[in-house]
C-alpha cells in the first residue's frame, strides 16, 4: 500500500477487483472492474451520443483511447448501442499506463494520508461474485449518461463494488477524483481570509491542506449518510433513467456474460 497510490502486478489482481490506471501524466485516472480472463468492464462517455448533446466530460476520458479492434481478444471493445459501459482486455484498458488497485475498507487515518483522491475508500467491498454480477449486468444494460462529477468511471466501479447509491443527486457523486477536484479550490478559497490572521505561509498551507483532506473525507461513501444499498436490477428505477436507461435483462444474458468473460 503506497502513500499516493497502490501499484500492483497483474498476477496480484483477482476477478472482482477495482483497478485503475493513470492518464495524461497522473492528471486523472481511469477505473474499471476486472472480471477475469484478462477482461475489464469500465464506463466511458458514449461514443454514439450526439456531440451537440454531450457534456464537458466528453473530453475527460477519450473513448478513442481504446482501440476499435484488438488482435488478441475478438470481443475487446464490446458494448451495447448507446451505452458507455464497455468490455475490453486488460492491455487495452491500461494502454501504456501501469496497473493500480483501488483499496477498500481503509482506516480514516490512511484515507486522510492519501494525497490524491480516487485511490481508496473507507467503505467495504461486497463479495467478488456480487461485484462481477453488477458489472456484467451493467455491460448489458448501461449505466446512464456519463458525467464527470456525478457519474463517471470511478462512480461505476464504486457502485459495482459496494452497491451503494447516493440519494442526493444535486451534489458530487461517489468519485474521489471529483471530490478532490472540487475540494482543492474550495479549501483554497475558504482559507484565504486566514492570510490576514496568519503571517506564516506555512500555517496557511497547513490549514488549507487540512480543509482539503476533510472535504475529501466528508464525501467518501464510507462515511456519507445519504447513501443506500440498491440492487443492480433496481438501479434504473432509482436513477429515473426511464425508457432511455436500463431495461429488464433477459434470462439468457447470464449465459452470454459468462461466455464473454471466459473467451
Amino acid at each position: 500500500m503506497g502513500l499516493l497510490t497502490n501499484r500492483v502486478e497483474r498476477s496480484e489482481i483477482s476477478p472482482g477487483d477495482h483497478i485503475y490506471t493513470w492518464r495524461a501524466v497522473f492528471t486523472y485516472s481511469h477505473h474499471g472492474i476486472f472480471v477475469g480472463g484478462s477482461k475489464v468492464v469500465h464506463f466511458t462517455p458514449d461514443r454514439n451520443r450526439d456531440p451537440n448533446s454531450g457534456t464537458p466530460s466528453d473530453s475527460y476520458e477519450l473513448v478513442s483511447s481504446f482501440p476499435s479492434s484488438c488482435s488478441i481478444f475478438p470481443d475487446c471493445g464490446f458494448r451495447q448501442p448507446n451505452s458507455g459501459v464497455v468490455l475490453t482486455c486488460l492491455d487495452c484498458f491500461l494502454g501504456k499506463g501501469s496497473l493500480y488497485s483501488f483499496e477498500y475498507g481503509v482506516t480514516p487515518s490512511v484515507f486522510l494520508a492519501k494525497v490524491r483522491g480516487g485511490t481508496c475508500t473507507t467503505a467495504t467491498s461486497d463479495l467478488p461474485d456480487a461485484v462481477i454480477h453488477r458489472a456484467m449486468y451493467l455491460l448489458q444494460n448501461g449505466f446512464g449518461n456519463y458525467d464527470v462529477f456525478q457519474n463517471n468511471c470511478e462512480d461505476f466501479a464504486l457502485y459495482c463494488k459496494t452497491g451503494l447509491l447516493i440519494i442526493d443527486k444535486s451534489g458530487v457523486g461517489r468519485s474521489g477524483q471529483a471530490s478532490s477536484a472540487i475540494g482543492a479550490p474550495l479549501a483554497a478559497i475558504l482559507s484565504s481570509p486566514l492570510k490576514l490572521l496568519m503571517p506564516s505561509p506555512v500555517g496557511v498551507a497547513t490549514v488549507t491542506a487540512g480543509m482539503y483532506c476533510m472535504s475529501r473525507y466528508a464525501t467518501d461513501i464510507g462515511v456519507r449518510t445519504d447513501v443506500i444499498k440498491v440492487r443492480v436490477e433496481d438501479l434504473a428505477m432509482n436513477l429515473d433513467w426511464g425508457d432511455d436507461g436500463i431495461e429488464e435483462v433477459a434470462e439468457d444474458n447470464d449465459a452470454s456474460n459468462q461466455q464473454i468473460v471466459r473467451s
